[in-house]
C-alpha cells in the first residue's frame, strides 16, 4: 500500500481497518503527525497511515465550513475543502429550492456533496454529478456517512452529457480554479458560464453558483442575481432562473423585481435577511457627518448602497467613489455597520500618532477603502498604546485622502 493512487487510498478508508485508523488519529495535532505516522506504521500499512493523517487533517480543516459534527464524519479532498459551499450557505440555498415547490434537483459539477448534502436534508431527492473519480467517490461515500444515501444519487460522469428534464431544478456550480489558481474569466469555467446558463434556460427553475466578483454587465438578462455573505463575509453570488419574481428572504417585497429576471438582492446570513434592489440611482455626495455606515459586502458587490443610503436620515456618500456613507443621525440597519466619527484628518502618520497618543489608543482596527496604505503597515508605524480602542478609516473625502477616527456606535 505504500504506492496507492489516490481513488485506492480514499477507498482503504472506507474498510473497518480504514475507520478505526481515521478514529484514532482523529485529534491528531499537526506538530505531532511525525511521531503519530511512526508509531502507526508499526501496526498498520505506511499507505494507509499516510491517507488517515492526510483525511485527518482536512476534517480539521472542513470545521469552520461544516461544523465539527459533521466535518468529523464525511470525507474531503484538498480542493473539495477549498471549493465547496459553506453548510450555512447551501442550507439557505436549499430552503429556498424548498419554498419554491422543488422536489427534485440535478446537482451539477457536485464536488464533495455539500449542496447535495444540505438539499437532501431539506428533502429533496439529488442527483449528484461530478466526472472526476474521487471526487465522486468522496460525495458518495458523504452521502452514506451523513444518512442521506437513499435521497442522493451520485453520478460519475460530465455534466455535459447528462439529461436532467426528469428533475423540478438544476443546480450548477462550475469549477473557478485551474492549474494556475483562481479563474476570473467566467468563459474559463469549467464548465463555461454561456454553457451553465443555455442548461438553465432549459430548466423549470435553476440556480447558478458564481464567484461574487462576476461583473454586472455579464449577468444574462434571464437571471436574477443575489450577493450572499456569512457573518459580513461575502461568500458567493447566485444566478436564479425561472423563479417566476418569487424573491429570497424574509424581508423583500414579493412580485416583479425581487426575485425575477433582472432582478438584485442581496442576503446577509444568518437571519436571513435580504435586501431588494430598488433600481435607485446613485446618492449624492454630502459633508461628513457625525456617523459613517458600512455597508455589508454583500450590498456593496449587489450595487445596492443606494438602497441602504435611503434607509438612513440624509444618508449619502463621503465620496462618489467609495461605498461608505454618511448621515447625521444614528439609525439601525441590518445592512450596514455604524460608527460614531470623533476626528477627519487629511492623511498623516505623524498626525495620527500623536492622536492616538493623546487619547491613549493601544487597541486600534484599520479599516480603508480607496487607499493603498496596508492596516499592519500603518500599525507598525503609530506603535498604539494605552488602555483605549478606536477605529481608524484610510479613504477619501470628496477626493482628499483622509483618516476618520471613531468608534462602532452602540446598538
Amino acid at each position: 500500500m505504500n504506492d496507492l493512487d489516490p481513488l485506492s487510498a480514499f477507498a482503504s478508508l472506507l474498510t473497518d481497518q480504514g475507520r478505526a485508523l481515521l478514529d484514532e488519529v482523529r485529534d491528531t495535532e499537526p506538530a505531532q503527525e511525525l511521531a503519530v505516522a511512526t508509531r502507526l506504521r508499526r501496526e498498520y500499512p505506511v499507505g494507509l497511515v499516510s491517507a488517515a493523517l492526510g483525511q485527518a487533517r482536512l476534517r480539521q480543516r472542513a470545521v469552520v465550513k461544516f461544523g465539527a459534527a459533521d466535518a468529523g464524519r464525511m470525507y474531503f479532498t484538498p480542493n473539495g475543502v477549498e471549493q465547496s459551499t459553506r453548510a450555512s450557505v447551501a442550507a439557505y440555498r436549499a430552503r429556498r429550492f424548498q419554498e419554491l415547490g422543488v422536489r427534485s434537483v440535478a446537482d451539477l459539477c457536485c464536488g464533495i456533496g455539500g449542496d447535495a448534502i444540505a438539499l437532501a436534508r431539506a428533502g429533496i431527492r439529488v442527483l449528484a454529478v461530478d466526472r472526476d473519480p474521487l471526487t465522486a467517490a468522496v460525495a458518495r461515500a458523504n452521502a452514506d456517512a451523513l444518512g442521506l444515501g437513499e435521497l442522493i444519487e451520485v453520478r460519475e460522469a460530465d455534466v455535459t452529457e447528462v439529461a436532467t428534464a426528469a428533475y423540478d431544478a438544476v443546480f450548477v456550480d462550475p469549477a473557478r480554479r485551474g492549474g494556475r489558481g483562481r479563474v476570473f474569466d467566467p468563459e474559463a469555467y469549467s464548465p463555461p458560464l454561456s454553457w451553465a446558463v443555455r442548461t438553465a434556460l432549459e430548466a423549470p427553475l435553476a440556480a447558478l453558483k458564481i464567484a461574487p466578483g462576476i461583473p454586472h454587465e455579464t449577468v444574462p438578462a434571464e437571471a436574477g442575481s443575489e450577493w450572499i455573505s456569512d457573518s459580513g463575509d461575502v461568500k458567493e453570488a447566485v444566478l436564479w432562473f425561472g423563479t417566476g419574481g418569487t424573491g429570497p428572504g424574509e424581508t423583500g417585497p414579493k412580485g416583479a423585481g425581487s426575485g425575477g429576471a433582472g432582478s438584485v438582492c442581496a442576503t446577509l446570513l444568518p437571519g436571513p435577511r435580504t435586501l431588494v434592489g430598488r433600481g435607485l440611482p446613485d446618492p449624492q455626495v454630502r459633508p461628513l457627518g457625525r456617523y459613517l455606515y458600512e455597508p455589508d459586502g454583500a450590498v456593496i458587490r449587489a450595487h445596492l448602497v443606494a438602497e441602504v443610503a435611503a434607509e438612513l436620515d440624509g444618508g449619502g456618500l463621503i465620496d462618489e467613489t467609495i461605498a461608505y456613507i454618511t448621515a447625521d443621525s444614528l439609525k439601525d440597519s441590518p445592512y450596514a455597520t455604524a460608527y460614531e466619527i470623533t476626528d477627519q484628518l487629511p492623511f498623516s502618520v505623524k498626525k495620527l500618532k500623536a492622536l492616538l497618543r493623546e487619547r491613549g489608543v493601544g487597541v486600534l482596527t484599520v479599516k480603508k477603502r480607496g487607499s493603498a496604505v496596508e492596516p499592519e503597515e500603518l500599525r507598525r508605524k503609530v506603535k498604539p498604546q494605552g488602555p483605549n480602542s478606536a477605529t481608524v478609516f484610510l479613504t477619501r473625502v470628496k477626493g482628499a485622502p483622509t483618516m476618520l477616527l471613531g468608534h462602532p456606535a452602540p446598538a
